[in-house]
């Protein structure tokens, strides 16, 4: 396993050895010795999440404010998404920048996300799993996000407007606020 630290002070791509052969593969996605080896961090995830979408579905961006603030650690398990997060620590130099990678089930990457990110992706296949630990529980008090197609953010997609499938809560997201 290795660990790429992204522009982002603290977002991590994590990349598993893969174990292949003719009857498939076998990959350690987690090892909490491993990941504090390669990050410096001592994270302790408590909750682990689930979701199947079709192409085109857009969740995000979201966090959790305060005491229930979340790092956390995606992956897909089927299929592939952008995956975008946003750094949204005010006294970070990168605040107000995002970074997005392609997340898929053949390359196994998982994108590490700190507490004080907004998060976010874009389901790219049909049928697409992904998962992701977190290291505080939900608390729906606590929920917030930013509207995907923020000025000021200005993320790329990659796809339009028209072939986006996105919740109402998500439409009716706020504006990132410098």
């Amino acid at each position: 396993m290795k660990a790429e630290e992204t522009y982002l002070k603290g977002c991590f791509i994590i990349t598993p050895k893969v174990y292949g052969d003719n009857r498939g593969c076998f990959y350690e996605s987690f090892n909490t010795n491993t990941f504090k080896e390669l990050t410096g961090l001592n994270i302790n995830f408590v909750q682990d999440n689930v979701s199947k979408s079709s192409k085109g579905v857009l969740r995000g961006l979201h966090f959790q404010k305060g005491e229930f603030a979340q790092a956390k650690l995606v992956q897909v398990l089927k299929g592939k998404v952008l995956d975008v997060c946003v750094d949204l620590r005010e006294n970070s130099e990168t605040f107000g920048k995002y970074f997005s990678l392609i997340l898929d089930s053949k390359k196994h990457q998982q994108l590490f996300i700190p507490r004080g990110f907004a998060h976010g992706f874009l389901v790219l296949e049909e049928d697409t799993i992904f998962s992701y630990k977190c290291d505080n529980f939900y608390n729906k008090a606590s929920e917030s996000g930013i509207i995907y197609n923020d000025p000021i953010l200005n993320i790329n997609w990659g796809l339009s407007k028209e072939n986006l499938i996105i919740s109402e809560k998500d439409k009716c997201l706020p504006k990132f606020k410098l």
